[in-house]
């Protein structure tokens, strides 16, 4: 799908779009383990879109975190309306909060980056809209000194440039950490690439064992009058065709075979490495979501006691995956949007308004309440509420 050019036009006397929107990789490779391209859109078409836990992985991760609230604080207090809730709120024609950060969430995981661009400019000067450019689109233009001077957006042969030499970024870049690169992020994908590859040979083994009638193979032995072991030609080729014709295929599975004088059947079993396969590919799913950092329990995954009850992984998933990832995007966003604004802004998610976190908060309120030696106007604080409080 395009970029945002594509969307149903509207009734309005103006309407901005993304620059990006006016303006794909065919990898193959061979060795002794035959494994997938490393690229992005490999790795997204085979770890995202050809694979149910990766797929579900990105998803349960930035869904998550796209409806984690923010909290904005500027002049040293929480604002509960503020000119940037306003554009997050409803950042650009086509999309809400939510589905902008999902976006920017599920690029940041299949990539490793994320990026945001600016569109138009207001009169307090925010930007008018915001976007979630395709991180496989987007290369990074460095300067002399390394530093990024400009952006290149590039669909179809056409390249478009976000020069970053400006008074304000038209683009913020977003990236996870990665030790090898200065300019782009390491991606969870990217690290689960040899786990995902495994999952995904797993399954078409399994689907070529139900193309077999979900049994192993068997030989047909002959032996002549004479003892001897060998048939004719025309014998051989007619054999091989019943057997492609009547034998194979889920829909002629448990269908008797006749066989002519001289031939045995000999049913072959299952070999260990065979019986273990399951194994492997259950083994490989744990590894998918290890590298995303969601507990295995929360995929229905078998095998896994890390965590005494689902409650508890889900807490475990929002404390160690989601809030430090949506901290992240959010402190880049704010940074950003700083800059266009000329003063301090700090956005931040609010972990009080996760329910599966209302158990700790509970208790947090309960601890804090109950201190006798603390005053109201510090357990406030420590509770992240206003010194002032308006009865």
């Amino acid at each position: 799908m395009g970029l945002f050019s594509r969307r149903k036009e509207q009734a309005a006397p103006e309407r901005k779009a993304s620059a990006a929107g006016r303006i794909a990789a065919l990898v193959a490779g061979s060795g002794r383990a035959v494994w997938s391209a490393r690229d992005i859109g490999s790795l997204t078409r085979g770890g995202f879109a050809g694979n149910p836990v990766g797929f579900r992985c990105v998803r349960l991760i930035s869904e998550a975190a796209a409806a984690v609230p923010l909290i904005c604080m500027a002049d040293g207090a929480r604002q509960e309306l503020h000119p940037v809730l306003d554009l997050l709120r409803r950042p650009n024609p086509g999309q809400g909060r939510a589905e902008l950060f999902e976006a920017l969430y599920g690029q940041l995981l299949l990539s490793g980056n994320g990026y945001l661009e600016a569109v138009g400019l207001r009169g307090d000067g925010l930007p008018e809209e915001l976007h979630v450019l395709r991180s496989d689109r987007v290369s990074v233009v460095p300067g002399e000194d390394g530093w990024p001077v400009a952006y290149e957006y590039a669909l179809g042969g056409r390249k478009h440039r976000f020069d970053m030499n400006g008074a304000v970024d038209p683009v913020c870049h977003i990236k996870s950490f990665h030790p090898l690169d200065d300019h782009y992020g390491l991606s969870p994908m990217q690290a689960a690439a040899v786990a995902l590859d495994v999952h995904n040979a797993a399954s078409a083994w399994s689907k070529a064992l139900l193309d077999n009638a979900a049994r192993p193979s068997g030989a047909i032995v002959y032996k002549g009058v004479d003892g001897q072991g060998v048939l004719a030609p025309e014998q051989y080729d007619r054999l091989v065709g019943e057997i492609e014709m009547n034998h194979q295929g889920a829909r002629n599975a448990g269908r008797p075979m006749l066989l002519e004088g001289g031939l045995d059947w000999k049913q072959m079993g299952f070999s260990p490495s065979d019986m273990e396969f399951h194994q492997t590919k259950l083994a490989a799913a744990r590894e998918i979501a290890l590298a995303f950092g969601v507990p295995p329990m929360l995929l229905g995954i078998p095998g896994d006691a890390t965590y005494a009850n689902y409650a508890e992984a889900h807490r475990a998933f929002y404390r160690l995956t989601v809030l430090p990832l949506a901290a992240k995007v959010a402190d880049g966003v704010a940074w950003w949007l700083a800059q266009h604004m000329g003063g301090a802004l700090v956005l931040r998610p609010d972990p009080d308004g996760v329910a599966a976190l209302a158990d700790e908060r509970d208790r947090q309120w309960k601890r804090i309440g109950e201190a006798a030696f603390l005053s109201d106007a510090e357990k406030r604080a420590l509770l992240g509420l206003a010194a002032d409080h308006e009865e």
